[in-house]
C-alpha cells in the first residue's frame, strides 16, 4: 500500500498523462501509448524507433510535493519483433555514468522477415508459370487445353489474398505493390492473354473450311 501520493511523468508526453497512485492502494499497471516513428513504407525492412524516454516521479500533495527522476526500465516482449533498448544519459545529470533513459528500437524478427520474403517469392512465381505454360500454346508448340483457363482465373484471384496475409499487413500503395504486386497482375494477364491468342489460332486452323 502506498503510504502517499504518487504520479509518474513519462516523457516524451503519453496519451494518459501523469500516471497517478493514489494513497492507501497498491501500486497497479496502467497502460499507456508512447509513439515510435518510422516509415510503414519500407515493409517488411521498416524500423520503429521512440525518442527518449525519461520520467519524474512525484510524491505527496500540496505544498509537500516532492518530484524526483526515476530510472526507466523496460520488459516483455512484442510478437514478431526485435526490440532494442539502449541506455541514454540525461544532459541534466552531473554524473556521466547515470543512465536511467532509454530509447526503443524495433526491427521485424527474423522469422516473419522470412515469411514475408517467400510469399514474395511465391507470388513472382505464379506469372513466371503462367508465361511458362502460356508461350508454348501461343506459339502452336502445344495443344490448347480448355480445364487451364480454370487455372489461369485461379491463380490471378490468389493474389490479393496472398497479399493481404503479409505479416505485418503493408499500406496499400508500399514498395511492394508498385514493385512486386502490379506486375505480378500484369504478367499474369498478360499470360492468360498469350493462352487465349493460342486457343484462337488453333481454332481457326481445326474450323473446317467452306467453298
Amino acid at each position: 500500500m502506498l503510504t502517499t501520493d504518487a504520479a509518474v511523468r513519462l516523457y516524451p508526453e503519453n496519451d494518459l498523462g501523469d500516471l497517478q497512485y493514489p494513497v492507501g492502494k497498491a501500486p497497479a499497471q496502467v497502460s499507456a501509448t508512447i509513439e515510435a516513428q518510422g516509415d510503414p513504407g519500407n515493409w517488411p525492412f521498416d524500423s520503429y524507433k521512440t525518442q527518449v524516454i525519461a520520467a519524474d516521479v512525484f510524491t505527496g500533495s500540496g505544498q509537500s510535493r516532492e518530484k524526483a527522476p526515476a530510472r526507466v526500465e523496460v520488459t516483455g516482449k512484442l510478437d514478431g519483433w526485435d526490440a532494442t533498448v539502449t541506455r541514454v544519459h540525461d544532459p541534466e545529470d552531473s554524473n556521466p555514468d547515470v543512465q536511467d533513459d532509454v530509447t526503443i528500437t524495433l526491427h521485424r524478427a527474423k522469422g516473419p522477415l522470412i515469411f514475408d520474403v517467400g510469399i514474395c517469392l511465391v507470388l513472382i512465381a505464379l506469372p513466371v508459370l503462367a508465361l511458362w505454360v502460356a508461350i508454348p500454346v501461343a506459339l502452336g508448340r502445344t495443344a490448347f487445353l480448355p480445364p487451364m483457363t480454370t487455372w489461369y482465373g485461379a491463380m490471378l484471384f490468389a493474389i490479393v489474398p496472398l497479399r493481404n496475409i503479409l505479416p505485418g499487413s503493408p499500406p496499400y500503395g508500399s514498395w511492394i505493390d508498385q514493385a512486386i504486386v502490379l506486375w505480378v497482375l500484369i504478367g499474369l494477364v498478360g499470360a492468360m492473354a498469350l493462352f487465349l491468342v493460342g486457343w484462337w489460332r488453333q481454332r481457326e486452323r481445326r474450323s473446317p473450311k467452306k467453298g
